[in-house]
């Protein structure tokens, strides 16, 4: 049987471009040889699309890298690698790539980015237009799942408990902040935890305790995006589930994170050692049920695909559960909670490679399914009477 070649897309220009890598690198190495032929594409901090035997060690000469582009031939489902990057317009695939590079085919993509320009349903949009099968969430999906103030209104839509918040865009707030200050300490109160909207693994996230402190955690948020949200801070366990499938999609046993910190920031996730995960969370059958089939409700009110990860706070003082966020492209090194949650459930993480690459190329062939072009006169000539 032939090999599927699978392009695993990674880096981007992200604050979580490091995270991105260690679970691009995970991924490669877990791939079956027999089945798949990994083909590494790694976006650079500046945007640049790489391919080449270099990129193994993500360092090295540039002159063994081959620059990307996107063919202007979807039929083609590929790429077209290019050695020359001062290339202005784009190869023909009729040229076989153009500078000598060739066409890059492929079976399906595995996108693993984590953030901005990547995750946030940008590359979805590139690889619609290249008509090649990807892992993971759609456009909508993707951009849903990354913007938090966005997710919050989907959420909510769909009738799911979640944390009171307040957004405002950068310059509203840089327009009048004593206002936008008032409001929150009307509103939501301290503690509470300031947040860019488009970010990830709690970069840029901070808890204030005080007027101080929340005006420091929003210019740490302005600096990273436009769009920044306040929420109220609650004494709460946190509860994670991982989601897999398309438009039947199956949620994996429940997990707890237990930070070593106040709460799980950036450090807790990747740098901590202190923090803990249980698998299976120790909750009560009955909550552990309710918080699966929620998962999967948060998952299809964003309109998710393939892979999510859903993150619960269940409130101490009255086991209310309530829905923090999902994550599209979650963490996915060996260590990761989204692999852990499905090997606990059954699922090997070599095996849920597998499963979503399936997933992808299901996705893809129903999508085919759907008619894209009507019989239409308009463009004829008129004929004369």
């Amino acid at each position: 049987m032939r090999r599927l070649r699978i392009g695993v897309l990674f880096g981007g220009r992200s604050t979580e471009h490091e995270v991105s890598i260690l679970s691009a690198q995970s991924i490669i190495a877990a791939m079956d040889p027999d089945r798949f032929e990994p083909v590494p594409l790694y976006i650079d901090k500046a945007g640049r699309w790489l391919v080449g035997g270099s990129l193994k060690r993500l360092v090295g000469d540039d002159a063994a890298r081959k620059y990307v582009y996107l063919p202007p031939d979807p039929t083609q489902r590929s790429l077209v690698a290019a050695n020359d990057r001062s290339t202005q317009e784009l190869p023909s695939p009729a040229r076989g790539g153009g500078q000598g590079g060739g066409l890059l085919p492929l079976d399906a993509v595995f996108p693993v980015f984590h953030g901005l320009n990547g995750e946030d349903g940008t590359v979805q949009g590139v690889l619609e237009l290249a008509n090649i099968p990807y892992v993971g969430a759609g456009v909508l999906g993707s951009a849903l799942g990354l913007d938090k103030i966005f997710m919050k209104r989907a959420f909510a839509a769909a009738g799911l408990p979640i944390v009171d918040y307040l957004p405002i865009t950068r310059r509203q707030y840089e327009q009048d902040p004593d206002a936008f200050i008032a409001l929150v300490e009307e509103r939501i109160g301290y503690p509470c935890f300031t947040k860019f909207a488009n970010s990830g693994s709690s970069v840029g996230t901070t808890k204030a305790h005080h007027r101080a402190e929340l005006l420091e955690g929003l210019r740490l948020a302005s600096s990273f995006d436009r769009k920044l949200i306040v929420e109220r801070a609650i004494d709460a366990r946190e509860l994670e589930v991982s989601v897999l499938g398309n438009d039947q999609p199956q949620a994996s046993v429940v997990g707890e994170v237990v930070p070593a910190h106040e709460f799980y920031d950036y450090e807790a996730k990747y740098l901590d050692e202190g923090s803990r995960l249980l698998i299976p969370a120790p909750i009560a059958q009955d909550a552990a049920e309710t918080v699966r089939s929620m998962a999967i409700q948060a998952f299809l009110a964003v309109d998710a695909a393939g892979m999510a990860r859903v993150d619960f706070f269940v409130e101490r003082r009255s086991d209310r559960i309530i829905v923090n966020e999902l994550n599209t492209i979650p963490g996915f090194t060996r260590i990761s909670m989204y692999p852990k949650l499905w090997e606990a459930s059954g699922l090997s993480y070599p095996r849920l490679i597998e499963r979503l690459v399936d997933l992808a190329i299901e996705r893809f062939n129903d999508k085919q399914r759907s008619q894209t072009a009507i019989d239409s006169r308009l463009l004829e000539p008129e004929t004369e009477q």
